[in-house]
């Protein structure tokens, strides 16, 4: 049926590339770096295993949704299990929240800290499981065409809900500020502040609170390598050290994607990298948007990452820990409004090792922290160290334990890794927004218009940021090929 050169082997690629081959097409994938996975790889050290990026697992349907569009399951490639609690919210010393995974518990819990709460959050968890039947079903499977997509009846009967935004509705009808953070949380995830959030977008929290929060054994790795497998199963080959550096064309159609020392003829071309940086390899004449028109983008934030080794077991954490104990708002503000380093971050910390014993040696702990940033400012080895003993103080302080003596491992990775290692748009860690004027067709285009055979997967189109929709946005590509009359 032809040839496919994929760029890139994040989700999305790895997605499309499963698709296109199981349609018969002859599909390669073309890595810049050494290993698979895109942000989602890892690395070992002295016996620490670290994911790179991804630690999350929502939406598990999702997955197995992809995996049985193949005639498989989730468990032919790793093993999944629930995480009880789910995480663990730190608002002040001795002040913690750890989150139950199990919905009485949840209500319980929301009722012990507000009178009547737990009835507000039963009627916002069915309004939110609505909405995700929605989006999953509906809206995140359209390949972002047209404004018609969307009208359906039932999107039209919920269009309201695109117009008010999760911040509004969580605090008018919870008024405790602790059940606001936790419900305003999981749309961080979407790239950006709650205020600026439709509230469509609540269906986050069903995916948190009421799908709960998975991890494979032996870490997110495990469903790069699952994926992967599954895409050699199929005849796709995979090219590492591979960077795509250009493209040949005839007229309107690229006819080979140049490599350093060699060129690749195929029929069609799927970028799953950073979408702006190779469109900068294109002609001007055949580049979808401008300079000017990415400089406008509202960009998901850049990260500040800490992969650590700890020569001892870690007490009071879970294995994922959300430190809000400082001003959410004005954190936020740092990143969207008037970008710069935080005041006082609010952070994340992740100790794989409760859950999975393999990931350090015995008696010691691996630790990964992130930091949400601004995408584009200023990254130096004096910042980088600065917020490392910033995050470390605070986890000190509210673990009630000296760590920064026990790391025997340490590495960052920041904005400038962001650029070097994925070519990242102004070294984001998310990729796009998903604010009002951001949404579905809003989004930069699956297809490019002006050349014939070239498309564009990943967290910088349609749907938008995440793994999950990662593997949808893989899908959807295929799917235009497929239906493509070139």
């Amino acid at each position: 049926m032809g040839k496919i050169a994929i760029i890139g082997s994040g989700f999305s690629s790895l997605s499309a590339a499963c698709y296109l081959a199981k349609s018969g097409y002859d599909v390669s994938v073309y890595e810049k770096n050494n290993d698979f996975g895109g942000r989602a790889r890892q690395f070992t050290i002295d016996g620490f295993r670290f994911d790179m990026g991804p630690s999350w697992y929502w939406m598990p349907d999702v997955f197995d949704s992809f995996f049985n569009d193949f005639n498989k399951k989730v468990s032919d490639y790793y093993t999944l299990k629930r995480l009880t609690p789910s995480y663990k919210v730190i608002f002040g010393k001795n002040d913690h929240i750890d989150l139950p995974s199990n919905i009485t518990e949840l209500y319980e819990l929301f009722e012990s800290i507000e009178s009547g709460s737990s009835s507000k959050l039963n009627l916002f968890l069915e309004d939110a499981k609505y909405n995700y039947d929605v989006a999953i079903n509906k809206i995140v499977k359209l390949p972002g065409r047209s404004p018609f997509e969307l009208v359906t009846y039932e999107t039209v009967t919920r269009v309201s809900q695109f117009f008010k935004n999760i911040n509004s509705y969580v605090s008018k009808h919870f008024k405790n500020e602790i059940l606001r953070q936790i419900l305003e949380f999981p749309v961080l995830f979407l790239g950006a502040k709650p205020e600026n959030t439709p509230y469509f977008y609540c269906f986050m929290n069903f995916a948190d609170l009421s799908l709960g929060t998975w991890y494979p054994e032996g870490g997110m790795y495990e469903v790069v390598k699952g994926i992967y497998e599954l895409a050699e199963s199929l005849g796709v080959k995979f090219h590492a050290n591979a960077e795509v550096l250009g493209f040949e064309l005839d007229y309107n159609t690229v006819t080979h994607v140049k490599l350093k020392d060699k060129k690749i003829a195929c029929d069609f071309v799927v970028n799953g990298g950073d979408y702006r940086h190779i469109e900068t390899l294109l002609p001007s004449k055949f580049q979808m948007y401008s300079e000017k028109y990415w400089d406008k983008r509202v960009m998901a934030p850049s990260a500040l990452l800490f992969y650590l080794g700890i020569d001892k077991k870690v007490n009071d954490v879970l294995h994922h820990n959300l430190f809000f104990d400082a001003d959410f708002k004005k954190h936020a503000s740092e990143i969207y409004d008037k970008p710069e380093w935080p005041s006082t971050p609010l952070f994340y910390a992740n100790f794989t090792s409760k859950t999975n014993l393999e990931d350090a040696p015995i008696g010691h702990e691996t630790c990964f922290l992130l930091m949400p940033i601004a995408t584009g400012i200023e990254d130096s080895e004096e910042m980088r160290e600065k917020y490392y003993h910033i995050l470390m103080d605070r986890l000190e302080l509210q673990s009630n334990q000296e760590l920064k003596k026990h790391v025997l491992y340490k590495r960052s990775f920041c904005v400038n890794d962001f650029v070097s290692e994925y070519h990242s748009f102004k070294g984001n860690a998310y990729g796009l927004a998903n604010t009002l004027t951001q949404t579905a067709f809003l989004k930069p285009k699956l297809k490019n218009k002006k050349l014939k055979n070239f498309y564009n997967t990943g967290q910088l189109t349609v749907p938008g940021p995440g793994v999950p929709p990662a593997l949808i946005s893989g899908k959807i590509v295929s799917e235009l090929i497929l239906t493509s009359k070139n």
